[in-house]
């Protein structure tokens, strides 16, 4: 077991064990718990009544979260022809095609975020081994193999996220910074949860959002009344 320094064991004092809060105040006692140096992230846990081993239950998607993250994204476009220029233009940071793809082979991940055009994607797809485990490998799911590279750039750039259900039926993402504020950490978490509800499985059974987590990186964990969810999913 993790042995946690005097810091966490001060801020978790400030939660009571057990309780589950509304989203409003949960999300305020994880600004007060964070007491780290830098500005902390503040991600979401959300536990779904799912089973990720079958196909027909695997949640995943991406939202454009109204705040963004607070942090800046590296973004790497497999294009070529007027599509490279295109993505040059938008403000992606690395494009090109097959020097892009041999240097990724030799070890260079120095970026966040994947895009690439369909029709260079039997080319990008030798790198599914590399990039699949880090999330990064571009999916028509996600938006993020396209020909409108333009509007992809700019949703990355913009606070675009993606999430994926884990082994353990559980969604992990990030709603921005402690710097932000209750109130945009609060818009950020609708917009999230919105999404979320939507894409529930038809083959679900029982409880979708079974329980919900909301902590800071070096924070306790604070538990979310989920009856208090009916505000912020439409």
């Amino acid at each position: 077991m993790a042995k946690h320094g005097k810091r966490y064991i001060e801020a978790k004092k400030k939660i009571e064990t057990g309780k589950a809060y509304p989203v409003e105040e949960a999300i305020k006692l994880v600004l007060d718990t964070a007491t780290a140096k830098f500005d902390e992230t503040v991600e979401v846990a959300v536990n779904l009544g799912v089973d990720p081993r079958h196909a027909d239950q695997m949640v995943r998607g991406s939202v454009v979260l109204p705040h963004g993250t607070g942090k800046q994204v590296r973004i790497l476009v497999f294009a070529q022809g007027e599509k490279e220029k295109e993505a040059k233009d938008a403000g992606a940071d690395y494009v090109g095609g097959d020097e892009l793809i041999q240097k990724i082979e030799q070890g260079w991940l120095d970026f966040d975020k994947v895009v690439a055009t369909p029709d260079m994607m039997s080319k990008v797809a030798k790198l599914g081994r590399i990039l699949g485990p880090r999330g990064l490998m571009p999916s028509t799911k996600t938006g993020t193999v396209t020909f409108d590279v333009a509007k992809a750039i700019k949703e990355l750039k913009g606070g675009k996220i993606d999430f994926k259900v884990d082994k353990g039926g559980v969604v992990h993402a990030p709603i921005g910074k402690v710097s932000f504020g209750s109130e945009k950490l609060i818009d950020n978490f609708k917009a999230l949860m919105e999404t979320i509800a939507r894409l529930k499985p038809s083959s679900a059974k029982g409880t979708y959002i079974k329980g919900v987590t909301v902590s800071s990186t070096m924070g306790p964990g604070v538990k979310i009344d989920t009856t208090s969810l009916r505000d912020f999913i439409s």
